[in-house]
């Protein structure tokens, strides 16, 4: 963990997809520079809580589905009456690693639907849920990914949605402008997660990612603090409608 200085003191954060992996790095970064952090995923993400309030930060964990509006309303409920309030927004919750590279052809339509509803309308439902919630402006920050901007082969439907991601964070951001709510997301490269490290389409790709970088080597969930910080503060008052690549210059733009 990198993040020292509490230049988020007295905001609330939800982080969507933080049980575990980069989304916890996420959650612990927020709350580690001040924030006070509600946790959401599909399960029970106790020990991303548990860690924020061992070192004394403000944490709840919810359970919420962001393929569904109702779950996410919920979410928005609990977090706005734990903590009064909510600033900041990471749209971090994906479907990727249970995905396995195959060609465009053989991806099956309802595996195909299932990314899109994910990756993409959960991303616009968890707007929904929580922009009316932002009464002194905010932050909402979209997890795209660098394969976006690469076209990356094999995984079509993740890269597809990863696009739509980037093109959503730029309509929306014209639209929430007026209510003081800046937009932007990030994208990364190949992280190597907990995840991805068990997944061996990833592992056998890894060295020729690696290669194509100007820096020569993996990324790791910290890599990402610096950005998702930058985005999440007041440092970004003026930035809206962006995607910020941190891959390490695989992907130049």
């Amino acid at each position: 963990m990198t993040a020292s200085i509490k230049r988020l003191q007295g905001k609330t954060a939800i982080v969507t997809g933080a049980a575990q992996g980069i989304g916890r790095t996420y959650a612990l970064a927020l709350a580690e520079a001040g924030a006070r952090v509600c946790v959401s995923d599909i399960v029970m993400p106790a020990d991303t809580v548990a860690e924020i309030t061992s070192y004394g930060g403000e944490a709840i964990g919810v359970v919420a589905d962001v393929s569904d509006q109702k779950s996410l309303d919920g979410m928005i409920e609990r977090a706005t009456t734990a903590f009064g309030k909510l600033n900041i927004l990471v749209n971090n919750a994906g479907m990727f690693g249970s995905l396995k590279m195959k060609p465009y052809s053989e991806i099956a339509i309802d595996e195909w639907d299932k990314v899109m509803a994910v990756n993409v309308r959960g991303v616009w439902q968890a707007i929904m849920a929580a922009a009316p919630a932002m009464t002194e402006g905010g932050k909402i920050i979209n997890i795209s990914s660098g394969t976006a901007f690469k076209g990356s082969p094999y995984l079509l439907h993740y890269v597809a949605s990863k696009g739509a991601v980037i093109a959503l964070t730029r309509a929306i951001a014209r639209e929430l402008g007026p209510k003081n709510i800046c937009v932007n997301a990030i994208a990364p490269g190949l992280v190597m997660s907990a995840n991805v490290q068990a997944h061996p389409d990833w592992q056998n790709a890894a060295a020729s990612i690696v290669s194509s970088r100007a820096l020569k080597r993996d990324s790791k969930p910290d890599d990402l603090i610096g950005a998702l910080l930058f985005l999440a503060s007041d440092d970004s008052n003026f930035v809206t409608g962006q995607t910020l690549v941190v891959d390490g210059g695989s992907v130049m733009h």
